[in-house]
């Protein structure tokens, strides 16, 4: 396979998109994967983990609430991992991951993941390269765990923005009264680092590729919205399932 050089990758959507068309296809596979859920939820052989990573601003909430928020929330939970608590830290670093995988019928939505114990932690120097080897072993010996034990499906997006449009985003939570809660001045410092995280999420892609990434481009998040949708669509469509009949 070969490697994935973020730089060569654009963050927009193809110049001859339509963007009008695409939002409408969009609005059509949303209301498939309404009822795809719930055949998923009801047939109960399935379920789907989706990971979303991306840097600050890249938009992993608004994706989230217009593809996600438009299936029942009985089926769909949302888990965000953030710095390990105490009792986290004393474990393994997947020990509080597993406790949020998905049971069958269900949707897992992971806003951040596993995997910034090999990003953020190189990073920042917290974790050495030797033990993120280690650690990208596990976590793809995790994810072969979950697919073949419980039929869990994975979907793996890396939300893929520009350092231009990042930086205007962030400027934004300065001054939208509706953006300001999200303001953390942490993430200007963080966003410094960008050629840094660039080369560890490249290294990521390189080890952790059994479940292969969607590059998803995120400048628009039109284009970001219908490339995730229509992975899931596609995902629940092959899994060729059906409603069980009465109960006998």
């Amino acid at each position: 396979m070969a490697k994935i050089k973020l730089s060569n990758i654009s963050t927009r959507a193809p110049e001859k998109l339509d963007k009008k068309e695409t939002k409408e296809r969009l609005e059509k596979i949303l209301e498939e994967l309404d009822e795809l859920q719930n055949l998923l939820y009801a047939e109960h052989k399935h379920s789907v983990l989706v990971v979303i990573q991306g840097l600050d601003a890249s938009g992993k909430d608004g994706v989230i609430r217009n593809v996600f928020g438009h299936l029942n929330p009985q089926g769909v939970t949302v888990q965000s991992f953030k710095v390990p608590t105490p009792e986290e830290a004393a474990h393994d670093f997947l020990w509080r991951v597993h406790q949020h995988t998905p049971g069958k019928g269900m949707i897992q939505i992971f806003n951040r993941s596993h995997y910034e114990d090999i990003l953020v932690t190189r990073v920042h120097k917290w974790c050495d390269d030797d033990t993120a080897k280690k650690r990208m072993k596990a976590i793809n010996d995790f994810e072969e765990l979950l697919q073949a034990h419980n039929s869990t499906h994975i979907l793996k997006f890396y939300l893929h923005v520009s350092r231009e449009e990042q930086q205007e985003r962030l400027k934004e939570r300065t001054n939208d009264p509706a953006k300001m809660w999200k303001y953390n001045e942490n993430d200007f410092t963080e966003s410094k680092l960008w050629n840094v995280y660039m080369k560890m999420y490249e290294d990521c892609f390189d080890n952790c590729s059994r479940i292969p990434w969607i590059i998803t481009p995120a400048d628009q998040n039109w284009y970001k919205e219908y490339i995730i949708a229509k992975a899931l669509l596609d995902l629940l469509k092959g899994l060729d399932m059906h409603y069980p009949g009465l109960k006998k």
